[in-house]
């Protein structure tokens, strides 16, 4: 019982030994930085996501080649309009009350308007008492002007905070825009001010919404490049759009001519130079406050959990299941991990951190394999040697049996046969008969039990080769039904032999008369006296059907199956009158099956027993 409890705390003990380190590796694994990896996984599902919808709040008006060649000029920074055209082209915007235009700029102190002074102030002056605005890429204070407001002759133009990030230091380290601010020291940026005068209703806190360095931030729902096609500054100049469309919108306008990689971002989408111009990334942040559906990130604690979840899962598949298994199981989580994060955020837009839980699966993995390898092998050599050694034993158990085997039918021959010369001496009496009728007995079991045993060897020595002729099966039963005829009468049990004409079929005489004769004397050994024994042979479907039939003792339902096993004897005889090797039907059944037959039992309680033996009419070896 101390043993019992010792190995039971020694298992339990590698369980929680196990666990422990599984945790361990999860939060070990936690404090590595795959920001960047988490971002590029992030990218993918935004790339392979359906896209979501655009709002109808927002018109995008692009200075393009077209707007430059026409109506501009390009310069060292960029491109330029004169003043006048731009005045032109407000006038014309004006006449529709739009909600706000802001012209978008990625240059810190240059507006892209040739500066002429007067028309440049002229300009200004009409702005003033106008949503029209002029949203600067980076953050300030508004009520600074010395923060907000441009040098002369720019500085009379309303300013917005309009800054577009970039991943340079932080997250995903690639320059990959996907954050948007809301506010800066509690500033709101242009985006977020826009959002709450186009929709009074919109929450004070913004899906996905986190604090970074002073700031409000929130990761941008991108739309693909195209989503919010931009119409040409020279189209509206030129009044070649209709102008109602303009009505109560907030109009973006900003250059998209391709001339300053400033004026474009890399996204998500695409790390092309110009994969998005800066005018349509403000469309995406601005839809993205007015929807309310910025990417939600799942909290950290989760991460931690799935991790450590993740890491318990591959240390016990590593060190307990089948290797073939275990890698299936780790493949499947792999696969899991990932469909269940993409169905999250193209289903929720929930940003599930997987990086770490990936991770968790190859690292664990690699560090416990080793492990179970050492095991493995440390099994593997206690096997060999184990194998090794039943080997030897088994062979030399077999070499004993096969040597004491050959050494006892010598004298036991001698026995026979002097028990035999006795026997005619007429001068015996009774009781000397039957001493030696007993010991003629013995004899014959002895060597019977020895026989069973040398076809054992013979068969673990996989020596048993079929000396296949053509015989008749009829006269190799009558031939074992003459040997036992004495045996028969001696307990009064007669044998009934229904034989049908046969042809002759290809056999190994010998072995099918040990298998008849095995079945044979059970039947006439467990049968009681006065019973009969029925032998009948037929063919049938290309068949040899050969049914002993006794009026036994039966065999038990649960003994059936292991009756053909090697010393397997019922416990109902194992102590009785009745003696056995447990060799016989075992022998029976091999030696049918070298002959592609089979032997079937059907037996009950006190009802009897009948073997039948199929064996094929032509035997291909």
């Amino acid at each position: 019982m101390g043993n019992i409890n010792k190995s039971e705390k020694r298992i339990w003990f590698y369980r929680i030994l196990r666990l422990g380190l599984a945790i361990a590796s999860g939060i070990a694994i936690q404090f590595i930085d795959l920001d960047h990896f988490e971002y590029l996984t992030y990218d993918w599902r935004m790339r392979f996501r359906s896209a979501p919808p655009v709002s109808d709040q927002i018109i995008t008006i692009a200075i393009d080649k077209k707007s430059i060649k026409e109506l501009g000029t390009f310069t060292e920074l960029g491109t330029d309009i004169s003043a006048d055209i731009h005045l032109n082209f407000l006038k014309k915007l004006m006449t529709q009350n739009p909600h706000a235009v802001i012209y978008t700029i990625n240059r810190e102190n240059d507006i892209p308007i040739q500066a002429e002074r007067n028309s440049v102030l002229e300009l200004a002056d009409y702005t003033l008492d106008k949503p029209i605005f002029i949203g600067r890429d980076h953050v300030f204070n508004p009520s600074d002007s010395t923060q907000s407001q441009f040098e002369e002759p720019f500085h009379k133009f309303k300013t917005l905070q309009a800054p577009i990030t970039r991943d340079r230091e932080t997250f995903g380290r690639d320059t990959v825009t996907r954050r948007a601010l809301i506010s800066f020291d509690g500033f709101p940026t242009m985006h977020s001010k826009m959002a709450q005068e186009l929709n009074p209703q919109a929450p004070k806190s913004y899906r996905g919404q986190f604090d970074f360095y002073g700031s409000q931030q929130v990761h941008i729902n991108y739309r693909p490049q195209g989503a919010y096609k931009p119409i040409s500054f020279v189209d509206v100049v030129n009044g070649n759009i209709d102008l109602e469309i303009f009505k109560n919108k907030v109009i973006l306008v900003g250059d998209d001519s391709g001339s300053n990689l400033s004026d474009y971002v890399t996204t998500p989408y695409s790390r092309d130079l110009l994969a998005m111009s800066n005018l349509e990334v403000h469309a995406n942040i601005l839809d993205t406050l007015l929807m309310n559906d910025a990417p939600l990130k799942s909290p950290p604690w989760l991460s931690w959990v799935l991790t450590c979840l993740v890491s318990i899962l591959i240390v016990f598949v590593v060190l307990t299941v089948k290797p073939a298994n275990g890698l299936t199981v780790i493949i499947l989580t792999l696969i899991g991990l990932m469909s269940f994060s993409f169905l999250m955020f193209s289903t929720f837009n929930v940003f599930l951190e997987i990086t770490h839980p990936v991770l968790a699966v190859f690292i664990c993995y690699y560090f416990f394999i080793p492990y179970r390898l050492i095991l493995e092998n440390r099994k593997s050599w206690e096997y060999y040697h184990k194998n090794k050694l039943l080997t030897q034993v088994e062979e030399l158990k077999s070499n004993f049996m096969r040597m004491m085997s050959h050494d006892l039918k010598t004298p036991l021959a001698r026995i026979q046969g002097m028990t035999e010369i006795i026997r005619h001496d007429n001068t015996l009496k009774p009781e000397q008969i039957k001493a030696l009728d007993t010991i003629a007995e013995s004899s014959e079991e002895l060597t019977e039990f020895i026989g069973s045993i040398l076809s054992l060897g013979r068969i673990e020595g996989k020596e048993v080769k079929l000396n296949i002729q053509s015989k008749d099966i009829n006269a190799i039963l009558e031939k074992v039904v003459n040997k036992y005829e004495y045996q028969a009468q001696s307990k009064n049990i007669q044998i009934i032999k229904e034989l049908e004409p046969l042809f002759s079929v290809q056999v190994d005489e010998d072995l099918i008369k040990q298998v008849f004769a095995n079945l044979i004397e059970n039947a006439i050994k467990y049968s009681p006296e006065n019973t009969k024994i029925l032998i009948s042979t037929e063919e049938k479907n290309g068949k040899v059907l050969i049914q002993i039939a006794d009026q036994g003792i039966g065999i038990d339902k649960k003994d059936q199956s292991e009756v053909f096993t090697k010393f397997h004897r019922s416990p109902r005889v194992t102590n009785g009158p009745i003696k056995g090797s447990g060799l016989g039907l075992y022998l029976a059944n091999y030696f049918v099956n070298l002959h592609s037959g089979k032997i079937l039992l059907e037996s009950e309680l006190q009802m009897g027993s009948t073997f039948t033996v199929e064996l094929p009419t032509e035997l291909n070896v």
